[in-house]
C-alpha cells in the first residue's frame, strides 16, 4: 500500500511540474514561454497582412515582398521603382 502512494504522488509531482509556461511566469501579457525558456510573443492574433498595391504611410507599397516608394501606371498595370 505504501508503494502505491508513493507511485501516486510522484506522478502528482510530475504532473504538475510539466504544466505549460503562461504570462504568470514572468513574459508578460501576450507572450509566453519556450522551450529553451525565453519569451516569445503570441502570433495567432497579431498576425499582419500586407495588401499587395495598397500605400502604408511610413513605409510605401507593400509588393513582391518587399517595400517601394514611388508607383505609376504603364500600359494598364501598375509599376513600382524602388
Amino acid at each position: 500500500m505504501k508503494l502505491i502512494t508513493a507511485l501516486g504522488m510522484a506522478s502528482t509531482i510530475a504532473f504538475v511540474a510539466a504544466t505549460p509556461a503562461a504570462a504568470r511566469q514572468g513574459c508578460g501579457p501576450g507572450f509566453h514561454r519556450a522551450p529553451n525558456g525565453m519569451c516569445r510573443p503570441n502570433r495567432d492574433r497579431d498576425v499582419q497582412v500586407y495588401v499587395v498595391g495598397r500605400y502604408y504611410p511610413g513605409h510605401g507599397y507593400w509588393y513582391q515582398n518587399r517595400w517601394w516608394h514611388n508607383r505609376y501606371r504603364y500600359h494598364n498595370m501598375w509599376r513600382y521603382r524602388g
